[in-house]
């Protein structure tokens, strides 16, 4: 089949001016940045009027896509429709591009063609200006040409694409409200009044070992090959549970020197440089391997405390964020050091009930994991989907 092409000024205003009959008493919707989200959605409405945002702010009426047009934002996929905003019109950040489909274009066919990976791609291609101020400009989008089936159609490819994107949400949802789960058992276990008849405990008094990795000439970047020992860094951390992400390696002759600094399963791991504060458990399947100076890497006295306890206490307990001067879980810390961490204290709860914990987290897990992996599935399909619809193959 022939796919027809358009140029995207053929079939949509871009950045349309505000007409005159707008009064400016008139009370409008408003949205800044923050308001549109990486998922295509919009979390936040606010309302001013007229008279305080007609200048500085771009206009849109409801019904409208808007695209965010500087870097980062763009890449990210900040585009969102406005059809379900309470006001008529509204105003939002001029780093907003704003399109109105035609006769010829369904609104959600066009958000849908400009919220896909591949439109970000070309987009980015195309940005003008310095570096950390590039954005994509209007000229870009005139000129873009684009799949035009019939207008039946896009809305037949429209509502598939929105069909598997709420599978994707669902997917993602339910992710985060396994996390939650966990956090939620960990306050009812150990931040109750029942914690204040435990002892004090000092990490550094409940670890076996607590180390650094290998410091300046100990380790060269240039001594890192292809495959050999594992070396652990911040990325393998930085999410707050443990992943392989880049893969860097040294030789087995290399780790007979290093071989203190290697890191045993089911050790804690927490990030002390760059993004600091994030923590990880090592899985009981992890080769050999070494850790860098990035992070601390702690070994358990596993009589006194459990790594899946520790680990939740790091990252959640209001003692330690008090101690490390964070005012909520999972903010970056200015500065972590070995010695901070070493001194650390909170209430030590029962081992039995640390194993409790423990198990509740494992079997979360193993649901967690199943998530994962269909999210990523969803993920595939609606990558796919995408492709097809706008190669005429859907």
């Amino acid at each position: 089949m022939t796919l027809h092409i358009a140029r995207l000024d053929e079939v949509c205003e871009i950045n349309p001016r505000m007409p005159r009959s707008i009064s400016d008493i008139d009370i409008a919707s408003f949205l800044p940045m923050a308001a549109v989200s990486e998922d295509g959605l919009i979390s936040f409405e606010e309302e001013r009027s007229v008279r305080e945002v007609k200048k500085g702010y771009t206009y849109f009426e409801r019904g409208d896509i808007l695209v965010a047009k500087i870097t980062p934002c763009f890449e990210n996929g900040k585009a969102t429709r406005t059809s379900a905003l309470t006001k008529p019109f509204g105003f939002g950040s001029t780093e907003f591009h704003v399109l109105r489909a035609g006769k010829e274009l369904d609104p959600s066919y066009l958000f849908q063609l400009v919220w896909n990976s591949k439109f970000r791609e070309v987009g980015a291609s195309n940005m003008t200006g310095s570096a950390g101020q590039k954005r994509v400009p209007a000229d870009f989008l005139k000129r873009l040409e684009i799949p035009l089936p019939p207008l039946r159609e896009q809305q037949r490819i429209a509502a598939i694409l929105d069909k598997a994107d709420a599978l994707r949400r669902k997917r993602k949802r339910a992710i985060e409200l396994l996390d939650s789960l966990t956090q939620s058992i960990f306050l009812e276990m150990f931040i109750s009044g029942e914690q204040k008849s435990w002892p004090i405990a000092t990490v550094e008094s409940l670890s076996v070992s607590m180390r650094t990795g290998p410091f300046g000439s100990q380790l060269l970047h240039s001594e890192f090959v292809e495959k050999g020992i594992p070396v652990l860094g911040i990325d393998n951390a930085v999410s707050n549970e443990f992943r392989w992400v880049e893969r860097r390696y040294i030789t087995p002759r290399k780790y007979e020197e290093l071989r203190r600094y290697t890191v045993l399963p089911r050790d804690v791991l927490i990030t002390i440089m760059g993004t600091c504060g994030r923590c990880a458990v090592v899985p009981d399947d992890i080769p050999i391997a070494i850790n860098t100076k990035h992070l601390c890497c702690i070994t358990l006295d596993a009589g006194k405390c459990l790594p899946e306890f520790l680990q939740a206490a790091f990252l959640q307990h209001p003692s330690i964020l008090r101690q490390l001067g964070v005012e909520a879980k999972g903010a970056v810390m200015p500065g972590l050091n070995m010695g901070i961490i070493k001194g650390l204290s909170l209430p030590l709860p029962p081992i039995e009930i640390q194993v409790e914990f423990a198990r509740s987290v494992r079997r979360l897990g193993i649901q967690r994991s199943s998530g994962i992996e269909a999210h990523s599935s969803a993920d595939s399909l609606f990558s796919s989907l995408q492709f097809r619809a706008f190669s005429g193959q859907l």
